[in-house]
């Protein structure tokens, strides 16, 4: 178990939530780019559990991939079935090509979501780590 290792990710997955949540407060903001610090948050949060766990993971942005990897049990693999619709912001979105620019309600979503993930699994961490599991 590597608790120091686990709380610098989710230390990083708070800043790019802050990040996004900044550039989302700017009446000029770049919506894609709000969708990717939301993505990137949401990722980094996933990725904190598997290193407590020392769950080996692939290199991968794909959200759902990753949220199964974690076992049952803990709240954000129940709470959050589903994390396509965030997890396309990690590439195709960031680069010219065929996917349109974010909406407004895709960039208010994405960072909802992003929030929720991170908030569950900060939330599981503490529980984890007050009960007897390492």
């Amino acid at each position: 178990m590597n608790i120091l290792e686990a709380a610098r990710w989710l230390a990083f997955a708070d800043s790019d939530l802050k990040a996004g949540r900044a550039l989302l407060n700017d009446p000029d903001h770049f919506p894609r780019q709000v969708c990717f610090f939301g993505q990137q948050s949401a990722e980094k949060a996933l990725k904190a559990i598997l290193i407590l766990l020392n769950i080996e993971f692939p290199f991968t942005h794909d959200l759902d991939r990753l949220r199964d990897l974690i076992p049952d049990g803990w709240r954000v693999k129940a709470k959050h079935p589903d994390l396509a619709g965030l997890t396309v912001w990690a590439v195709e979105a960031r680069y010219p090509g065929d996917m349109p620019g974010a909406t407004e309600a895709e960039t208010h979503e994405s960072m909802w979501i992003a929030d929720a993930v991170y908030q569950a699994v900060a939330e599981d961490l503490h529980q984890y780590l007050k009960t007897d599991n390492f």
